[in-house]
């Protein structure tokens, strides 16, 4: 009787990456324990184990799913103009969060769309340079790739929110860099991306965002206002040491010195209490991800699989590296969150969400040599 729902079982965790999935259990296992007061109730601990649920459910659904249908671009098109019409509309009805416009509130859910926004945006890249990659010499792909990423670009500056702004210009980067973009035009784009920041700087960013920067260029100068978030954080993963002061022990989280532990600042709250073994192991974790990520990439069905792959490369690595940057003080505080481990819904299940999808693709991936792979994709035609 129950054979078949074994079999079936069987089968479908052969089509998961069951070292990807630990990988990323695991480091939503290290947002908990870092969230988890061990003496009173826990409201971020335990909303953020429903949203892991919620997510996980999420991405077993959609491991099951044949996503080919994402190919056309009546699809995708669809699903980038609606969430740019959702951006545009949170503009004058979003809720404030921290000064930036970039919440839907539902009762006690709120709702992120630029997380969302992240994900349309890859696999509308995904899609063009997919048909494109031959010719991607060519420099009008790059500004019309370009143009597709400002309209969300504009849009989430706009509410403001600069750290998910960044995501964007990193996501189109990331992907531009891998569809073999030539480096002469390359320099062009991140000489145009000098000049944007330019204008951004004078025209565009708020006080609040100017000042996020200046504290980062000289943080000591405002300790108790622009910089204390930054030099707090700098605190608390410096007095972590080797082994940390152990879990549940980190007084500059569990006393409130430092704001936005379990959020921006959860990967300073996690080193002062694991210390730099408990980074390392983090590190570890994260690694694993990317590299599990990359390796479904280069047996992507076609190009536009792969090409969504490496998008999601560079979401999550750029969203490690901003988050980790402004803990250590090495990067200006832009509200980013770390992959997997800060606590937030919306983050979450996007993140999921993308994995889910690079699950269902894996189902129908091919098996080839790095080397054709080379030889299709990079520029080697």
């Amino acid at each position: 009787m129950f054979t078949p729902i074994f079999v079936w079982i069987k089968n479908f965790s052969k089509r998961l990456d069951l070292i990807l999935l630990s990988s990323t259990l695991l480091l939503a296992g290290a947002g908990l324990v870092t969230m988890n007061s061990f003496t009173t109730e826990s409201y971020f601990f335990d909303r953020q184990l429903i949203w892991i649920a919620v997510s996980l459910a999420t991405f077993l659904i959609l491991s099951s799913l044949d996503f080919r249908f994402l190919r056309r671009s009546g699809v995708l098109v669809a699903i980038f103009g609606s969430l740019s019409l959702v951006l545009l509309v949170l503009l004058v009805f979003g809720t404030s969060v921290r000064g930036a416009r970039g919440w839907f509130r539902f009762g006690f859910i709120s709702f992120q769309p630029a997380d969302f926004m992240k994900l349309a945006l890859i696999l509308v890249l995904a899609k063009y340079f997919s048909r494109r990659h031959i010719e991607i010499a060519n420099v009008r792909h790059i500004l019309i790739s370009g143009f597709y990423a400002l309209i969300p670009f504009v849009l989430i500056l706009r509410q403001p929110d600069f750290g998910s702004a960044v995501i964007i210009f990193s996501i189109w980067l990331g992907m531009i860099i891998v569809s073999g973009v030539s480096k002469k035009h390359l320099l062009a784009v991140l000489g145009l991306g000098a000049v944007a920041f330019s204008i951004l700087w004078l025209f565009v960013f708020t006080p609040i965002q100017q000042t996020r920067i200046v504290s980062f260029l000289h943080p000591l100068e405002d300790i108790r206002g622009a910089g204390y978030n930054a030099f707090q954080s700098t605190i608390a993963v410096g007095s972590g040491q080797i082994l940390g002061k152990g879990v549940g022990y980190g007084t500059q989280s569990r006393l409130k010195f430092l704001p936005e532990y379990q959020t921006d600042f959860i990967f300073a709250a996690f080193a002062e209490e694991w210390g730099l073994v408990g980074v390392l192991l983090l590190f570890v974790l994260f690694s694993i991800v990317i590299w599990r990520i990359v390796k479904a990439a280069l047996l992507g069905a076609s190009n536009f699989e792969t090409l969504f792959a490496m998008g999601l490369v560079s979401f999550f690595v750029a969203h490690f590296i901003i988050n980790v940057g402004m803990n250590i003080g090495l990067l200006p505080v832009t509200g980013l969150t770390l992959p997997f481990v800060s606590y937030g819904g919306s983050h979450l299940l996007s993140e999921f969400i993308g994995l889910g999808i690079l699950m269902g693709m894996r189902r129908y991936s091919r098996a080839t040599h790095r080397s054709n792979y080379q030889n299709e994709f990079l520029g080697g035609v």
